[in-house]
């Protein structure tokens, strides 16, 4: 082992041979370190000797793959060299990334901010990029049976904070199914008269190790794999000897009852030909207390109004009071409209400005922090529930419609619904002193949410305001106070999205969690790493991807690490759990003009 760490160093150029050999002889040889490895100012070695353990590791790792051609790691050497058997990491399973590979890899971090496998950072601003001359790594691919061999052999049964172990669970999804793994870890793990004695036993040990783990990371979703439940089933089957530990390492009886996992969904009930009320509620809400709320809302006497179902071919069916909304696939049944007895709307198209002169504007009279704080809670109530996963599965596009991204989609339904309700309340509101005074409204709201550390409704609010139908409302912009314009003005930086959105991601950095990230510019980053990166190099997984998806995916769990303390009156958080919104582009922009025609 010793001669093939040697070697290691010497195919790295980390080890020089004096007479140019090319590979290591433990004998009257002579060799010297790289001057530029042992002398050069950013060696991280030489400010961190604690990183010497780590690298010693590593050098474990990588030399039983070195192969000698001659045989047995000696070979005669004439005095020119024309004899020397060449030594190669020469493994059908491996491969490791040479320099220059190493340097397009870092090229491509510049531009993007991500992390290498060392866990440095490369950001976008000039400043606070390395130079990639004074810095080298090696990237082992392989495929994905012989990375998971190289996981098993690797874990250590008393310690599961592993980081690849974590990349590789995270992001197995990328270039494997959850059948492949299931298969594989069966593989893995030794049957009867197989193997026997204490490798055996350990081997079994590590794969319910791992398993364990799995298990912990993903949660509710193994419960939902056909795949999974069949494989615990085997894997329980199996169980002689650690029958008592398998039950207690990964919860079997968990993993194989009963699903019940709840989460919320976001109701869309049409109350015009354009607009909608939005109803934050349970899934298996029915037609009866729908209408409750939409009388609520709406001030519409419930007795006077019917739930239907409108089809694709428009037809109407009328549902019973105690019709269940959502089918089992939990998705409406249909296009919800809440009509009159008559089937008629109960609102006129919205462009009718006696209807809306009528209208109140509730929110001029609530707290400005207390919205906040409701649409905070709201939004934390919805980020809680995302899975890690999630994100992977979403990029992906995985089984869609199979609740694997429930919660994720919610959320990214509510960021929008609350674009959309910003630009509806203003255009709503007739009265040019009320619309300014909205305006304050939404500019103190954003602000508090961002104090908060609520940036996915506080990016919302501000993306609402700039839409064109509303920031192309002069008169209404002009008697804006000066305070609350440059207020406006210093959280609009957070959503420039120059410099890799530079701006926003200094930010939200600083904050501390419980945070909400802004979403969608989250699985942007997701999106681009796996767009911008093979998955595969000539048929081995590109572990370095991997990783740059599992760090942007951990994202999630830092930000989750805390609970937020502090809550809204019950009432203010109704306001907001019910939005009326206006969902045609062009009734928005008719309203505009009406509201300030066109000079």
């Amino acid at each position: 082992t010793a001669v093939r760490v040697w070697q290691v160093l010497l195919e790295l150029g980390v080890l020089l041979s004096v007479d140019q050999r090319v590979v290591f002889s433990d004998s009257n040889s002579y060799y010297q370190f790289s001057f530029e490895e042992c002398d050069s100012a950013s060696c991280d070695f030489r400010s961190n000797e604690g990183e010497w353990p780590e690298a010693v590791k590593l050098l474990l790792q990588l030399a039983p793959y070195v192969q000698f051609r001659s045989g047995g790691g000696s070979s005669s050497h004439d005095g020119d060299g024309s004899n020397t058997e060449i030594s190669t990491f020469d493994v059908p399973h491996f491969r490791y990334i040479d320099d220059d590979d190493a340097e397009e890899t870092i090229e491509d971090q510049r531009e993007t901010g991500w992390r290498n496998a060392t866990g440095r950072t490369w950001f976008s601003s000039e400043e606070d990029c390395c130079d990639s001359s004074s810095y080298r790594y090696v990237v082992v691919s392989g495929t994905p049976l012989k990375i998971l061999e190289h996981l098993l052999s690797d874990l250590r049964l008393d310690d599961q904070r592993g980081m690849l172990l974590d990349d590789f669970l995270l992001t197995y999804l990328v270039f494997m199914s959850t059948n492949d793994l299931c298969q594989a870890l069966l593989g893995q793990y030794p049957f009867w008269g197989q193997e026997e004695g204490k490798d055996a036993l350990f081997r079994k040990r590590k794969v319910l190790q791992l398993v364990s783990h799995w298990s912990r990371l993903y949660k509710d979703f193994l419960k939902e794999e056909e795949h999974v439940r069949s494989f615990m089933k085997t894997l329980y089957r199996l169980q002689v000897s650690l029958h008592e530990d398998f039950v207690a390492l990964f919860g079997f009886r968990y993993l194989l009852g009963t699903l019940s996992v709840y989460f919320s969904v976001i109701c869309c009930v049409y109350v015009s030909a354009d607009s909608y009320l939005s109803v934050h509620t349970h899934p298996s809400l029915e037609a009866h207390e729908l209408l409750r709320i939409v009388g609520l809302k709406m001030d519409k006497a419930e007795e006077d109004m019917v739930l239907a179902v409108v089809s694709h071919t428009g037809e109407r069916r009328v549902l019973q009071p105690s019709d269940c909304v959502y089918s089992e696939s939990l998705t409406p049944q249909g296009k919800l409209v809440a009509c009159r007895r008559d089937l008629t709307e109960i609102l006129p198209p919205l462009t009718d400005s006696a209807e809306l002169s009528r209208r109140p504007v509730r929110l001029l009279g609530i707290n400005t922090w207390d919205v906040a704080a409701a649409l905070t809670h709201l939004d934390w109530s919805l980020f809680k529930s995302i899975h890690e996963q999630e994100l992977v599965y979403y990029t992906l596009s995985r089984a869609p419609g199979s609740g694997h991204t429930a919660a994720l989609s919610v959320l990214l339904q509510r960021c929008n619904e609350v674009q959309q309700w910003v630009m509806s309340e203003v255009l709503m509101c007739v009265s040019l002193n009320k619309r300014v005074q909205l305006l304050k409204k939404f500019i103190k709201i954003a602000a508090h949410c961002k104090a908060q550390r609520n940036l996915n409704s506080a990016f919302a609010i501000i993306m609402g305001l700039n839409t064109a139908a509303v920031s192309r409302l002069n008169q209404t912009w002009e008697k804006c106070p000066g305070k609350f314009k440059k207020l406006f003005s210093e959280l609009e930086l957070i959503t420039d999205p120059s410099l890799n959105h530079k701006a926003y991601r200094e930010a939200f950095k600083r904050m501390k969690p419980p945070k909400i990230p802004f979403m969608p510019l989250l699985l942007k980053d997701i999106t681009f790493i796996h767009e911008g990166n093979k998955t595969f190099h000539d048929n081995l997984v590109n572990f370095e991807k991997l990783h740059m998806i599992a760090d942007t995916v951990r994202m999630i769990r830092h930000c989750q690490s805390d609970q937020p303390g502090e809550s809204s009156p019950f009432q203010v958080r109704a306001s907001v759990h019910y939005l009326h919104i206006i969902d045609n582009q062009q009734t928005l922009f008719e309203l505009s003009h009406k509201l300030e025609p066109r000079a």
